[in-house]
């Protein structure tokens, strides 16, 4: 007999054709599609912070009018699965199941899909786990954090023809989709340069110092906590304060760059960065981690078999002075596209004296705003239930349901990998990274990078 979720998957294909892709949908609708008891059982895989601040709120906005539910969890330590389980029946109104592991959240066949929030290197493997078991997943970025992960990834994916949203969460966001728009249209002019910042001063970012003081080895597993990673003692500092330790983690390119740098390959079409350098060091805070506190990196991107066009980017970052105000700047000889301010300006454009004094045609962009409403920049730190987050898990629930591709399908995730991996390579390797589309690997040096 077909099992229910071969049920949800066949009548939601059905559906499919008359899908408007429309928030309009409501809860009835989705109910004559689904059965009235035909809700789509979402798993956790990981209940971390992450899931608990911005991603349930997210799904909460969401899941009554789509008929989504919550009903298990899985995690490897003691704590936060017992933690997660109550939290979760609290705010679902019923009991949700505890898993201790993701082997045996698969084998109870009680899930359809799952949200995914671990540690940034178990993205890729907790992917591949969830879409070879028959799920759905929306799944934090960074996507993948080496290249052979990344590839793993990409392959599995593709081959279970399962719905992967990546956590990218500008994608559904009607004032990037509008940037996207005008770029992709001509309105804008070739680009010529893109500047990101992001900048914090937290001495406590990434550190969890009362849960390091909480967690026993023997309340967890550390061998799966490491997946694939080289083996180290056990640490708790490196299983909670992951995002400070590479190879757990590359810390400002995956956490912080990879929202940044998936705008600059959506809006120009180009899969990856030409080659990047990168310099900083751990200047300020000396609390024994070993990714960086301060990171400048700068990327060459144009046309793979053109080297007379393309653009520069840089990303610089410090966490040691800023308010967190996410700036992302795109220029042309035109002017400036300000995606702090979601405003098209001729500000920096080719004004006539300085054209004229070369018999060429001045280049003003017009002065506009890409879109009416007031939509504030996103910072990883206040993503709970914001407006960007809340309709990036509404597109991949809806996503669900249609079996259409969501705003930030694996492709997305893929490359936004390959340019964080160049990164970390420069970073680590003191060398210029290049990406070598023969083999899918990262060079630096002369050599494949991996660790």
């Amino acid at each position: 007999m077909p099992s229910r979720r071969d049920f949800i998957t066949q009548s939601t294909k059905a559906a499919a054709g008359v899908y408007l892709g429309s928030l309009a949908f409501n809860a009835k609708s989705y109910a004559r599609i689904l059965g009235a008891n035909d809700r789509v059982q979402i798993g956790v895989v990981g209940f971390s912070d992450r899931f608990r601040s911005s991603l349930l709120p997210a799904f909460m906005n969401n899941y009554k009018a789509l008929n989504f539910d919550i009903v298990a969890v899985s995690d490897i330590w003691k704590m936060r699965r017992e933690d997660g389980s109550s939290y979760l029946a609290q705010k679902m109104g019923h009991d949700v199941k505890q898993f201790v592991n993701n082997d045996a959240l698969y084998a109870s066949k009680s899930v359809d899909a799952v949200i995914i929030s671990t540690a940034d290197f178990q993205h890729a493997t907790h992917t591949i786990e969830a879409v070879k078991a028959g799920c759905d997943t929306y799944t934090e970025k960074p996507f993948a954090e080496t290249m052979d992960d990344a590839i793993a990834t990409l392959k599995a994916v593709k081959a279970a023809n399962k719905i992967v949203q990546i956590g990218s969460q500008r994608r559904s966001g009607a004032n990037y989709k509008a940037a996207a728009d005008f770029v992709q249209q001509g309105k804008f002019g070739p680009i010529t340069m893109v500047e990101l910042t992001w900048n914090v001063n937290q001495p406590g970012r990434w550190r969890r110092p009362a849960l390091v003081q909480k967690i026993r080895e023997e309340d967890t597993d550390w061998t799966r906590f490491l997946i694939n990673r080289p083996f180290e003692a056990w640490d708790p500092r490196k299983y909670l304060e992951f995002r400070l330790f590479w190879p757990y983690s590359s810390g400002m390119p995956g956490q912080w760059m990879s929202h940044q740098i998936d705008t600059v390959h959506w809006f120009s079409g180009l899969p990856h960065p030409r080659s990047v350098v990168a310099n900083g060091g751990i200047y300020q805070w000396k609390d024994g981690r070993r990714n960086w506190d301060t990171t400048t990196a700068v990327f060459d991107y144009g046309p793979l078999n053109d080297a007379t066009s393309g653009f520069q980017v840089t990303f610089s970052s410090r966490m040691h002075n800023g308010d967190e105000n996410p700036a992302e700047m795109y220029y042309s000889n035109g002017g400036e596209m300000n995606l702090i301010t979601n405003k098209i300006s001729p500000r920096g454009g080719l004004e006539k004296r300085f054209a004229d004094e070369m018999n060429m045609q001045p280049n003003l962009l017009p002065e506009m705003n890409l879109v009416t409403e007031n939509v504030a920049v996103v910072a990883s730190a206040n993503t709970g239930g914001d407006s960007l987050t809340t309709a990036h898990m509404r597109n991949w629930m809806e996503c669900v349901l249609s079996r259409k591709q969501p705003n930030a399908p694996v492709e997305a995730g893929y490359a936004h990998s390959i340019a964080n991996i160049m990164t970390n390579a420069a970073i680590h390797t003191g060398q210029k990274a290049v990406f070598d589309e023969a083999t899918q690997q990262v060079m630096a040096g002369g050599k494949i990078f991996k660790y």
